[in-house]
């Protein structure tokens, strides 16, 4: 299904170069080392267009702790972003910028019916070059499955992000995604959707591609 997806839409894409919509490929892992400590990794490539030209690579990873039944989980974890910027004006030259990321956040997970939600408070303290920002971050998720049936594998999956930072222009940007995942069996998921990049004065579209695999 993935691949059927993938093929269908990055002509549309390939297309839309000067529309700014972009994608973004992003795995998500987990490696659960015990019933309470687990490792987070992830990796995501982001795309000005189809695929090609980058826009950003991120890279994260961290150490976690899993209490309340499994339902809440406290992570310490770094980052590492490289983002390739095109210069002002109509020049196809870029600048590259290095950022290294510290992170705790905490997530939360609860049920009402068959909808599941995830609340994730995330702050970071970010080294972007010579200079050193904080940043607050907001996570909220839902998982809809499309039946009741114990061998559903289709969901629907929406979220918003909210960004502040912790000085001046508090509002960063705010992030809307809607998509459908398919699990592919107990450990693996994959999911495809849209997401709305909202800043202070202006927005960026992509369509997001993400892999999820707990092992």
């Amino acid at each position: 299904m993935a691949v059927l997806m993938v093929t269908l839409i990055l002509p549309i894409l390939s297309q839309s170069q000067e529309s700014d919509f972009g994608n973004w490929l992003i795995y998500i892992g987990n490696k659960k080392l015990n019933n309470n400590w687990n490792i987070h990794n992830e990796i995501q490539y982001r795309n000005y267009n189809a695929i090609g030209d980058l826009e950003q690579l991120l890279l994260r990873t961290g150490l976690g702790y899993t209490f309340n039944d499994s339902k809440n989980n406290l992570l310490l974890g770094y980052g590492y972003i490289l983002s390739k910027n095109y210069t002002e004006g109509a020049s196809d030259d870029k600048t590259s910028v290095n950022e290294h990321r510290i992170f705790q956040q905490f997530t939360s997970g609860q049920t009402v019916g068959s909808v599941k939600l995830n609340h994730r408070y995330r702050f970071e303290q970010r080294f972007v070059e010579d200079d050193f920002k904080m940043r607050f971050r907001y996570f909220l998720a839902l998982n809809v499955p499309f039946t009741n049936k114990e061998d559903n594998a289709f969901y629907a999956s929406a979220y918003n992000e909210v960004f502040l930072n912790t000085e001046t222009s508090v509002f960063d940007r705010n992030r809307v995604y809607a998509g459908i995942g398919y699990n592919l069996n107990s450990n693996i998921r994959l999911e495809a959707g849209y997401m709305n990049q909202f800043f202070e004065t202006n927005g960026r579209d992509q369509f997001n591609i993400f892999t999820y695999v707990n092992f």
